[in-house]
């Protein structure tokens, strides 16, 4: 038996305890976002940084101006070979349970149920987001440490405590101590599966600038029987204004919004396309059947790998019951852009901008504020880190594993760059069913297994 097939029958013959020891975290109500649970926060770090110490991590509890963050450190030396020294992020902190009185069965007691088509799942809040994503990482180090009596790699653990909240102290305490976390890759666990047989890395994280733009003309609301048809209507003007941000093929036609923009290398594309992520399955769960974006794109393109410009929210005049045959003297719109490859969230802030005042009528003037301004992620194909990371997926799941790029954003994730100058391997078990932030939230019993297993593959090949 190799040394990996020692770490991975360790792994099979200790799921019991495995699960014993998440089930004791996910008993903990660590709802960070409530101050009412801040000693619950307290007591989940405390239980985290005890588990990390019993498999021969150093650990400190750091404070924060809010909840504190974990580190654990191995002692197994430097990274050998060429091979990378490891930060490990995941958190403890978990989403409110509200409404309760839709859960099945209490929140903070986990249980093992059966799904109908015969699925075993774990129950409680937490189970995937982000406690039985983080434990997989954590009981893959304790299988290696209990064969081999070390780790593979040089690894310290990251576990914070406000993710569910913005994670708003966190990005100054890793910008206060960035020379103790430059190191070489980090690890990160809050993604997903493709589906329940098809392994997944999110390659990308598009980044966002967050607009809002007030439009105002006269000075005061005005009788439309009187003035309407002579006098300004910023409601007209702005709609007109943000209805060009579109042309007829679903392109943004801001002036250099697609600068940075790069195309998919043309293996990663054919990867997607076999996917078949088709409209019926994708918009169809939510009553749609068209897609809107770039027509010469594909749909997994349009909500991963390509830029967007979206009308977030409009204001103006009179929006009560009845009528008010009013026209307003103000308007007001919220427009939020997804960004992708090396997009420059400011570049594009003030070229939204210009394009706003060029299209301004007279009698007509305009205010802005930005809400958001962040870069997109992009970690390369090329990375060798990458390309160790699917090799160890598909020996695991039987199946290749993809590379996906995510709508939305992890924001710490941007610090580890920008900051650290680390890219990041985001590898997730998450299913979409798994009801995350929702009652009776819920992680695969298979994804808590094979992700555990995963992570000691992944590791192996990582240090090899």
């Amino acid at each position: 038996m190799s040394q990996l097939d020692a770490v991975l029958d360790r792994i099979d013959r200790d799921l019991d305890k495995s699960l014993e020891r998440l089930f004791a975290l996910l008993r903990i109500q660590s709802i960070s976002t409530d101050p009412a649970y801040k000693n619950h926060c307290r007591e989940a770090a405390e239980f985290v940084a005890s588990d990390l110490r019993s498999i021969g991590f150093s650990v400190d509890v750091r404070p924060t101006e809010g909840h504190p963050v974990v580190i654990g450190k191995s002692h197994n030396g430097a990274a050998k070979g060429g091979a990378p020294r490891v930060l490990f992020y995941g958190h403890y902190d978990v989403q409110p349970v509200d409404p309760l009185d839709l859960w099945s069965t209490p929140p903070f007691e986990p249980r093992i149920d059966t799904l109908p088509d015969g699925r075993k799942i774990i129950v409680a809040r937490g189970a995937c987001d982000d406690k039985g994503q983080a434990m997989t990482f954590i009981e893959a180090c304790r299988a290696y440490k209990a064969v081999t009596g070390s780790l593979p790699l040089p690894i310290t653990m990251m576990i914070e405590g406000e993710e569910e909240c913005g994670s708003k102290n966190l990005f100054g305490f890793v910008k206060d101590n960035a020379e103790e976390f430059k190191l070489d890759l980090a690890l990160v666990c809050d993604t997903g599966m493709w589906d329940a047989r098809t392994p997944s890395i999110t390659t990308s994280l598009r980044g966002l600038v967050y607009e809002d733009v007030k439009l105002t003309c006269a000075d005061r609301d005005l009788h439309s029987g009187l003035f309407g048809g002579a006098a300004q209507n910023p409601l007209r003007v702005l709609s007109k204004i943000l209805a060009a941000m579109h042309d007829e093929q679903g392109r943004v036609t801001i002036p250099g919004f697609y600068d940075g923009v790069k195309e998919l290398p043309a293996d990663i594309k054919a990867d997607l396309a076999g996917l078949n992520l088709t409209a019926e399955k994708f918009l169809g769960q939510v009553g749609l059947k068209v897609p809107a974006g770039e027509k010469d794109r594909m749909l997994i393109e349009q909500i991963t790998t390509r830029p967007t410009a979206e009308i977030n929210g409009m204001i103006g005049g009179y929006t009560g019951e009845g009528a008010k045959t009013v026209l307003p003297a103000k308007a007001s719109a919220k427009v939020s852009f997804r960004l992708v490859g090396q997009q420059d969230p400011k570049k594009i802030r003030e070229a939204f901008r210009a394009f706003v005042r060029a299209r301004l009528p007279a009698d007509c003037t305009v205010e802005f504020a930005n809400f958001a301004d962040s870069s997109a992620l992009q970690l390369e194909f090329d990375n060798p880190a990458l390309d160790k990371a699917r090799a160890a997926l598909a020996a695991e799941w039987g199946k290749k594993a993809v590379t996906v790029g995510a709508g939305g954003s992890i924001p710490i994730v941007g610090d580890f760059k920008s900051v650290l100058g680390m890219d990041s391997l985001m590898v997730g078990f998450a299913l979409d069913d798994d009801r995350v932030h929702s009652p009776n939230e819920k992680y695969d019993l298979t994804s808590f297994h094979k992700g555990t297993r995963s992570w000691a593959r992944i590791l192996h090949a990582l240090a090899a």
